[in-house]
């Protein structure tokens, strides 16, 4: 088991914090800006190569806190990166709020502290951008597929996406301004079936959890968090055919109060060390 004795997970600091500069808002997000376009100047991740470990090394040493508002599938892997982060600046503190990344940017937009904004999907990162709320160019810096999640050893015997359409199965998907939920939404389109989940959650974590309690036969999820729930889950494969892939962006916001802190963690995801741990969970290189 991983230990992450330093690393701050902060939602519900950073909401209150949200609450005590936004009234009374009732997104459970945190802030983070991007710049301007149709469609965001997305830039590939460089293979983790030297090239970005350089990057990392070079970084001039950083002190204080690095606030980084990632999407709630990134929650395991940003962890541990954080943990490693903080090895490497031992005058550094990551906090973290993880969130859907459609909340996220709605916190972000509302004013609350954000640092680094990584992304789920394009599209909310093109929020930020197009509000100009970056101060870098998003950088692709992973993917990830789609997985339909059952409990373990797949008591209802779900073979595949057509069977969620069963109206006697309990099947939970996230809310369709989520991105696991949009994506859930164009899995079904490119099956051709209807399926109706019986609830729609706030974010990805909350769809998986679901499952592993019980309350649901299958939901749709990053197939990171089937690999994260172990022996609580199985998965069920969605044919590349008709599956969704999930980009993640990540960048420095505008208004960053740690701006040179900011950009060594996307330094330091973006190199070798980071890609490993990502690879570790899962993620697949940009």
């Amino acid at each position: 088991m991983r230990r992450h004795p330093r690393l701050l997970v902060a939602s519900l600091v950073i909401a209150s914090l949200v609450v005590a500069a936004c009234g009374d808002d009732d997104t459970e997000a945190t802030p983070t800006t991007v710049a301007a376009t149709e469609a965001p100047a997305v830039t590939d991740a460089p293979a983790a190569t030297d090239a970005a470990a350089t990057t990392a090394m070079e970084t001039p040493a950083v002190e204080g806190t690095v606030t980084v508002f990632a999407a709630a599938s990134l929650t395991a892997a940003f962890t541990e990166i954080g943990e490693v982060f903080m090895t490497e600046y031992p005058d550094a503190e990551v906090v973290f709020n993880f969130a859907a990344s459609s909340e996220l940017v709605t916190q972000i937009g509302e004013g609350a502290p954000a640092d680094v904004f990584a992304s789920a999907d394009r599209n909310n990162m093109t929020k930020l951008t197009d509000a100009g709320g970056n101060a870098t160019e998003p950088t692709l810096f992973a993917r990830n597929l789609l997985e339909i999640i059952v409990g373990p050893g797949n008591p209802s015997g779900i073979a595949g996406v057509a069977d969620l359409a069963d109206e006697d199965l309990i099947v939970v998907t996230c809310a369709p301004e989520v991105p696991c939920g949009k994506y859930a939404a164009e899995i079904f389109a490119n099956a051709g079936v209807t399926v109706t989940p019986k609830s729609l959650e706030e974010n990805v974590k909350a769809v998986a959890s679901k499952v592993t309690l019980g309350e649901a036969d299958a939901g749709i999820v990053y197939r990171t968090d089937v690999i994260a729930a172990g022996a609580d889950a199985s998965g069920v494969e969605i044919p590349e055919d008709i599956n969704v892939v999930a980009e993640y962006p990540v960048a420095v916001t505008k208004d960053a109060s740690n701006a040179e802190g900011a950009q060594a963690f996307i330094d330091f995801v973006l190199a070798e060390h980071g890609r490993e741990i990502l690879d570790s969970y899962g993620f697949l290189a940009p």
